[in-house]
């Protein structure tokens, strides 16, 4: 009995040594790259808090932030092997997804919100007004300008505008100095740089263009800036667009389930990052439609029982 006993020991204690090992070593060929955006910006604030997160959590070297131009950069990359995660606005990644099913959602992470802005002296009360002026509308190849292309064809005024491309800093200036007559930018609220200079800027309402913007793209919702969050005189109807973390469907399954427990488990320290991440939570977490869920994702969130 004390022979067989003995066996039986140094089985279990071989196989826990086996489940150790495995535990601790399961990833460490992973290496990552994860597509973010503009140094400073949401995307990239985000990404590298969690590339920190992930590096801890998967026992891994930390995953490599790639500064790229923005949501459509960011979802080549993925599918084009140039990247393994990419932070994504949802209109994006929709039409990407149409034309490309290889695409995969780990979790649905912060919502923008659409804003156009024009000075507060302007005469410019709705989006129909832009009609022949000069507007600024993102930088290039970023979820701004695309987006601005879409309300911009709701509009009729593809054509009948004059536009460039800028980043949210160049654009306030742009705005101010009267080289443009409004801008465009999505993002969450408050905006900073829209808060440092509220008393200057307006935002206009765009209530009368949601029902042909949400016509064309499913993920777009309607949604109200309050008249607090930048000090204007009234509430303004806006667009909501959500983000997405994405990756490739051929990314093995352990992985994709490891980055999404990285992800929820590092929600405070991406909250100090940046406050968008307030609103990153299992529940809406799931809510990724109609960018299926990475089978490793979906096992994580059944796990959770969401």
């Amino acid at each position: 009995m004390t022979g067989t006993r003995r066996t039986r020991g140094l089985v279990l204690a071989a196989a826990l040594l086996l489940l150790l090992t495995a535990c601790t070593s399961g990833f460490t060929d992973v290496h990552l790259r994860i597509a973010a955006g503009n140094p400073g910006g949401v995307y990239d604030k985000l990404a590298q808090t969690l590339a920190t997160a992930w590096q801890a959590g998967l026992d891994i070297e930390r995953p490599q932030v790639l500064q790229t131009q923005g949501s459509p950069d960011n979802v080549s990359r993925v599918l084009s092997g140039q990247a393994d995660v990419a932070f994504v606005a949802a209109d994006v990644a929709a039409d990407q997804y149409r034309a490309n099913p290889g695409l995969a959602a780990l979790a649905r992470i912060h919502d923008d919100y659409l804003h156009v802005v024009v000075r507060s002296d302007s005469d410019i009360r709705s989006v129909a007004q832009l009609r022949g002026h000069r507007i600024a509308i993102g930088s290039p190849s970023s979820g701004v300008e695309y987006i601005a292309g879409k309300l911009l064809g709701a509009a009729e005024l593809t054509g009948e505008v004059s536009t460039i491309t800028r980043g949210l800093d160049d654009s306030v200036a742009a705005l101010l100095n009267g080289d443009v007559d409004a801008f465009f930018w999505s993002g969450g609220l408050p905006t900073p740089k829209l808060a440092e200079n509220k008393t200057r800027l307006r935002l206009v309402d765009i209530a009368d263009l949601m029902p042909k913007m949400q016509a064309i793209s499913e993920v777009y919702g309607t949604a109200t800036i309050p008249a607090s969050t930048y000090d204007q005189l009234a509430p303004v109807t806006t667009l909501v667009v959500p983000n997405f973390l994405v990756v490739r469907t051929s990314m093995r399954d352990d992985v994709a389930e490891a980055l999404v427990s990285g992800l929820f488990a590092a929600r405070q320290q991406l909250v100090v990052a940046n406050p968008a991440a307030l609103s990153i939570d299992v529940h809406p977490g799931i809510e990724t439609q109609p960018i299926p869920l990475h089978p490793g994702a979906l096992r994580y969130y059944r796990a959770q029982k969401t």
